[in-house]
């Protein structure tokens, strides 16, 4: 069972046409030098099964595999073997058992995941709330139809649980090829399934924030190895030569999405370093099995908490949560999130928010974009309650979004940005207490902002009218919490977080709620962002 959370990352999918960083250092955690030489030195098949080799091949060894005109039965068999085995010696863990590799067409895929897909009118309806919170998808077009148009048609691979095996999707199925960073990707995604149940692992998050940390390790790994094996094949490694597509990016979906989706790609390689740093492969191991709690642990790799929040729904005159979706109706979207929209209104809306190209600044070589500004770095947590009432068969949604920060002066600077959004949504001056209205657009809606010390509650609705009714200011505190509301404060794994069957056997493993077929098309995403360099 698929809990249905509002971002849910399908971290088995390798991202498509992503190149890999280069300059990226070795690990001495990652190698074991007695082993190297030893392995070196020794051609003949071994006793037993060591590190470093499967299925007849020597991490090191030439294989005869010309993909020019696809892949025979018996240069799959040789090029998957070799790659398990440098995946072993990178990663200097056994497989437990033999990786199958399926390749399938593109339209039995996209068939495969049309059929895998359950559809929810009341999740679909909370999902379009907490991303138009973000200001990332508006009232013009559904969650779940963006998302669907972020997903491409790039999708390269994926590993699904359900049936142990890695599928190759190819345009080309009689002459399939298959790239070595999409091969070693999911070969490590097998492995983390072999050595620490990977389904059981990317099911446990229940919130959009959560879904990003437990990949920020999950994918982290993934892109780490992947990198790994790339720079060997510059000089130490024989590698298969992928022949070059003729297809090009085509025309860019939503950007706010796509950056969202990256984030563990990107930070969760840096991540994974610093945990080698900490305590090798086993930090790692443990990382695994005890995920971190937040994106804002992965970015800035801490092990800070996020600071509990307590609600307490005071909504009157037919407005109401959605009890059976999220955390008691509620999802974090967290940090991560919150820099993808104050980058994404800026380049978007261009709003006064941060440089569109902070996204660029990294300060590692294991980092492809930044996540990290001013107005979303002091998170401390958040909660968004979509709401909805039906009157004479309409049905209007809005949202509170409670948030706290480390410090007043970080609740200060997120109001600010925050304002800088609204007001280049049309609002004429935000002051940074009080109701406004965004006039027209994909986003025009009612909003209050309440700020009470480190605490900000961001309350929307159609009409100010609504704001007042979601959210009463006449009734108790006006920041969004309650000290007696126990009963509502957010925990990981309620029981009355809504769940969506999938059918382990037949799985894409795409199933991963508010995303469905889920791809980064990263090629897009960088010539978009070298243009918006260009704009800057």
């Amino acid at each position: 069972m698929r809990k249905r959370v509002s971002v849910g990352l399908a971290v088995l999918i390798v991202l498509a046409s992503v190149g890999p960083m280069v300059g990226v250092a070795e690990r001495p955690a990652a190698v074991d030098t007695d082993t190297e030489d030893e392995v070196v030195s020794q051609r003949a098949d071994p006793e037993g099964d060591p590190i470093g080799w499967e299925g007849g091949y020597w991490h090191n060894e030439s294989i005869d595999v010309d993909q020019s005109d696809g892949l025979t039965d018996e240069e799959l068999d040789a090029y998957v073997s070799r790659a398990m085995a440098r995946v072993e010696y990178i990663r200097r863990t056994e497989f437990d058992s033999e990786v199958p590799v399926e390749v399938i067409s593109r339209d039995e895929f996209q068939q495969r995941s049309a059929e895998n897909r359950s559809s929810n009118a009341s999740y679909d309806a909370w999902n379009d709330q907490v991303w138009e919170a973000l200001f990332v998808i508006g009232e013009d077009q559904g969650a779940n139809d963006a998302l669907q148009s972020a997903s491409g048609e790039a999708t390269a691979g994926f590993y699904a649980p359900g049936d142990d095996r890695i599928r190759i999707i190819t345009d080309s199925p009689d002459s399939p090829t298959i790239d070595n960073a999409t091969l070693v990707h999911e070969l490590v995604h097998a492995m983390q399934d072999q050595n620490g149940n990977l389904g059981e692992r990317i099911s446990s998050a229940e919130t959009q924030d959560t879904d990003l940390a437990v990949d920020g390790v999950v994918e982290g790994e993934a892109n780490y190895v992947e990198r790994q094996y790339t720079q060997r094949c510059e000089g130490e490694w024989q590698c298969v030569e992928t022949p070059s597509s003729d297809s090009g990016p085509g025309e860019p979906p939503n950007l706010g999405i796509l950056l969202t989706l990256l984030q563990p790609y990107s930070d969760g390689p840096v991540y994974i370093d610093w945990l080698l740093e900490q305590g090798g492969w086993d930090a790692v191991d443990a990382a695994f099995d005890d995920p971190p709690a937040s994106s804002e642990q992965v970015i800035h790799r801490t092990d800070e908490p996020p600071t509990p929040i307590e609600y307490e729904d005071r909504a009157r005159n037919g407005w109401e949560t959605f009890p059976d979706q999220g955390e008691n109706g509620s999802d974090t979207v967290g940090e991560a999130s919150m820099y993808v929209m104050f980058w994404y209104q800026a380049r978007t809306a261009r709003a006064d928010t941060i440089p569109v190209r902070s996204v660029t600044r990294t300060t590692s070589p294991l980092d492809m974009y930044n996540y990290e500004a001013e107005p979303s770095a002091g998170w401390g947590n958040d909660r968004v309650f979509p709401y909805q009432r039906t009157e004479g068969g309409e049905t209007q949604y809005g949202y509170v979004w409670a948030t706290e920060w480390d410090t007043e002066e970080d609740a200060t600077e997120f109001v600010r940005a925050y304002g800088a959004i609204l007001e280049a949504q049309g609002v004429p001056e935000v002051n940074g207490e009080g109701q406004y209205v965004i006039p027209d657009g994909e986003f025009a809606d009612a909003f209050r902002i309440d700020r009470d010390g480190t605490r900000v509650t961001i309350v929307n609705g159609p009409t100010p009218d609504a704001v007042e009714d979601i959210r009463p200011t006449d009734v108790g505190s006006t920041d969004g919490t309650d000290d007696d509301a126990s009963d509502t404060t957010a925990s990981a794994g309620d029981d009355d977080t809504a769940t969506a069957s999938t059918d382990d056997g037949g799985s894409t493993g795409l199933e991963a709620p508010g995303f469905g077929a889920l791809t980064a098309v990263l090629a897009v995403l960088g010539v978009a962002l070298a243009v918006a360099r260009r704009r800057d």
